[in-house]
């Protein structure tokens, strides 16, 4: 399903910058957003943080071993729609943070869920395979053969995974405002490249409007994997909160057989 949401750019001052940093395995994309969030003072949502930010909005904490960036075997989705569920927890979760209008979001689908929330800047790292394999065994002390299979089952995962939760490929670049090869650039240089960019005039903070639509989606996207949690289908179904504190269904409410 695709959302458009309307903008207007925030009046005066500095913006409050909300910025989204996807990385490919061994591409130092870790280190950079949490330079890029101590740099600008910011938040920086990791895989820990975005953890914690999950048990506050109710999930339980065997749910969470569940959510990662992974798409699901075959036997999974002919048996049960658990791994619709657990993305639409993700989606809740990446939108729920997001709506605080700033902060470093590392991953988590989160340059495909605030793609049409254009005060949001995207970021990709990468790098090649082979620098990206020496990059694994000089950190985790692996053989260079350990270290090439690391980062090929890893790409081989985010695709997979992009292609379940959007059909789509993660490498689009229509995606990304900036791309940095960390195989050519530092990375205090990519970390300059990303600060600088946070601060012009085209980047802007996120509107009253668009924070108020995140947290509308964060709230659908709960209901949702609630609903396919107890399996009901939900082609169905629709849920919708067209505004604050309402809640509205339509649809047959019978659980999937």
């Amino acid at each position: 399903m695709h959302h458009t949401f309307c903008h207007t750019q925030s009046g005066g001052g500095m913006p409050m910058p909300l910025i989204t940093v996807s990385q490919k395995i061994g591409s130092k994309g870790a280190a950079i957003a949490l330079a890029v969030a101590k740099e600008l003072d910011l938040t920086l949502y990791d895989n820990p943080r975005l953890q914690k930010e999950a048990l506050q909005v109710g999930l339980m904490p065997e749910e969470l071993v569940s959510l990662k960036e992974k798409a699901p075997g075959f036997v999974d989705r002919l048996l049960s729609q658990r791994p619709e569920a657990y993305l639409n927890l993700m989606e809740s979760v990446v939108l729920e943070v997001a709506k605080r209008g700033e902060g470093v979001i590392i991953g988590h689908l989160s340059q495909m869920l605030l793609r049409d929330f254009d005060c949001a800047l995207h970021i990709l790292i990468h790098a090649s395979e082979n620098t990206r394999s020496q990059n694994l065994m000089e950190e985790f002390n692996l053989t260079r053969e350990s270290a090439k299979k690391l980062v090929a089952k890893s790409d081989s995962e985010q695709r997979g995974f992009f292609r379940f939760a959007f059909h789509s490929d993660w490498n689009d670049l229509s995606l990304y405002d900036l791309v940095i090869n960390t195989e050519k650039f530092s990375q205090e240089t990519a970390v300059q490249a990303i600060v600088d960019l946070a601060g012009t005039n085209e980047i802007h903070s996120c509107s009253q409007g668009a924070l108020e639509a995140m947290e509308r989606l964060a709230k659908i996207k709960a209901v949702e994997a609630e609903l396919l949690k107890r399996d009901f289908n939900l082609a169905m179904i629709n849920v919708n909160i067209p505004e604050k504190h309402v809640f509205t269904r339509r649809g047959f409410w019978s659980a999937a057989a």
